[in-house]
């Protein structure tokens, strides 16, 4: 569910690497383990017809991956009709004798491209061995027919920069209600067909029919974020299909397809428990370790955001940090521990630089440093990753997928009004996350209208599902990750002691046991807590 990723500057490398998915596909790669052929009995797909390609054409080809468009319907309900493509690639098992089969791996968003995630790292060498990696980018994201309400950045923009991002005055309220049912109407204009079959359902199912069609007789996955409601959606609509299902940094699936405005409420008290454990930590670790930790901490990032609340703040360049770009920018480093440090720094020269202008300090004030800087660039609320290759260079997969499962009130003031309760209770993150999802309430295929799965979420899966949780995780909360393995039939969680978005991949702990579950299906022991290879704030040498 990560609202923070975005396009990398490798746009290019991977239009160039798409551009390849064409000509016969290659020979058949080597033969599954015969526990993963796909049963004869069940409906025949067209298998994938892969292509090499290469993920990086500015690099030498590795000679490992593989790409495809896959046709899936557009419409489960008319499966004969109209076809999409949804965009493959794939990393080769380096050892072929001993593969397993695929693993499908999802990043979240929604809205998230998957696409180069066969290419990650997160996974050991065993697991590289003996599976092939398979990144997709679902429908209606990036390379799989984007789902798109505009036709040009410009007309885009005439939209967008007139939303805020934390409006407090009655201005910035309206103004951005108005502009959000600008956008509602642009998607009713120009989306087409597509935007009525965004649901994760669908998603369900074009996963499974990937499935049959690499020859797999049951599901390796793994997904993070909101990866971890197609996983989820996936156990409970084909449960003797689950071979290995990791589910990473999860939601709430009852609560997220029942009631959207009280997921996003708890959402935003997920965001606040990180950010109070963040400055915790940075007290703890103190100065110069942690940039921000002289005093109280608490205190002091408070006083910034109250100051940010009342008016924005000019830096000594010419820039301004606003209470949208500062909310935005403590959400993102919240994400990542690599970010953290960085962000205590940011948060110190802003301190400083108030300070220097006047305002009262809670500590002594020093040189204000480019740091600030960061906090004067809003980070984008929605994920719109597509790749330029229209006048329109995004994609509104972001709300085309939230729309269709999370039910919301068709009346926008709604988000406004609960604006005010939702800061009270969540001071920095409550009005933050109540504006996330207007659109919501004039999106024009809207959850009470769609098709999407809504439950049940306990049946019981042929194999358990892995569930794993950080305890300070700022997007889903811990709570969601407990919740998420109550409701599943069989599952088991795993507990990461840090303040991050996922932890697959930033533990050695995790790793192995990520690794005994996928190669052996290892069901992990229950309870566990692990910690992270790497800490917020590291000593200074």
């Amino acid at each position: 569910m990560s609202r923070v990723s975005r396009m990398s500057t490798a746009a290019l490398a991977i239009a160039s690497a798409f551009a390849l998915v064409v000509g016969t596909a290659d020979a058949a790669s080597a033969a599954p383990d015969p526990g993963a052929v796909a049963s004869a009995a069940e409906a025949r797909v067209e298998p994938v017809a892969w292509t090499p390609c290469n993920p990086d054409p500015t690099k030498p080809d590795p000679g490992i991956y593989d790409c495809a468009v896959y046709p899936v319907p557009l419409d489960y309900d008319d499966p004969s009709g109209e076809k999409i493509g949804i965009a493959m690639m794939r990393r080769r098992a380096a050892d072929p004798a001993k593969r397993i089969g695929s693993l499908f791996l999802n990043p979240g968003g929604p809205g998230g491209s998957g696409y180069l995630w066969a290419t990650t790292t997160r996974f050991g060498k065993d697991v590289q061995d003996r599976f092939d990696l398979v990144g997709f980018d679902p429908r209606g994201v990036a390379r799989s027919n984007p789902l798109k309400c505009f036709t040009t950045d410009e007309e885009a923009a005439a939209v967008f920069d007139r939303q805020v991002g934390v409006p407090v005055t009655r201005a910035e309220v309206d103004a951005t209600l108005d502009a959000t049912e600008d956008y509602t109407d642009a998607c009713s204009r120009n989306a087409g067909p597509l935007i009525e079959h965004m649901s994760t359902e669908n998603v369900a199912r074009d996963l499974d029919r990937m499935r049959r069609a690499v020859g797999d007789r049951q599901l390796s996955y793994a997904g993070f974020s909101y990866g971890t409601l197609i996983g989820a959606t996936y156990a409970n609509m084909y449960p003797d299909k689950v071979r290995a299902v990791i589910i990473d940094g999860n939601v709430d699936p009852n609560l997220r397809l029942h009631n959207g405005l009280e997921y996003d409420r708890q959402r935003a008290a997920g965001f606040e428990l990180a950010l109070d454990e963040f400055l915790k930590r940075c007290k703890a670790a103190g100065a110069p370790r942690c940039a921000f930790g002289e005093g109280d901490t608490r205190a002091r990032f408070d006083a910034l955001r109250d100051r940010l609340r009342t008016s924005p703040v000019s830096l000594s360049d010419g820039t301004t940090v606003t209470l949208s770009s500062f909310t935005s920018q403590v959400a993102s480093a919240l994400y990542a521990q690599s970010r953290q440090a960085p962000l205590a720094r940011s948060l110190q020269a802003l301190d400083d630089a108030i300070a220097q202008q006047g305002a009262p300090s809670l500590v002594a004030p020093k040189v204000a440093g480019d740091d600030a800087k960061a906090l004067a660039v809003t980070v984008p609320s929605a994920l719109r990753e597509a790749l330029p290759e229209t006048p329109y260079s995004a994609d509104d997969s972001y709300y085309g997928v939230n729309c269709q499962d999370k039910p919301y009130p068709s009346n926008p003031r709604v988000f406004a009004n609960l604006a005010r309760s939702w800061e009270r209770e969540s001071p920095t993150f409550g009005r933050y996350q109540a504006f996330d999802a207007p659109a919501c309430a004039s999106w024009p295929a809207p959850a009470r209208d769609a098709e999407r799965y809504s439950g049940p979420w306990n049946r019981r899966t042929a194999n358990p599902v892995m569930v794993i949780g950080n305890l300070y995780d700022p997007a889903t909360q811990y709570e969601f990750a407990e919740r998420m393995q109550r409701q599943l039939g069989s599952a088991v969680l795993v507990t990461v002691d840090v303040v991050e978005h996922c932890a697959v991949g930033r533990s050695a702990e995790l790793g192995k046991l990520v690794t005994s579950y996928l190669v052996d299906k290892t069901v992990p022991a229950p309870g566990q807590v692990l910690k992270p290879d790497a800490e917020a704030f590291p000593p200074v040498s």
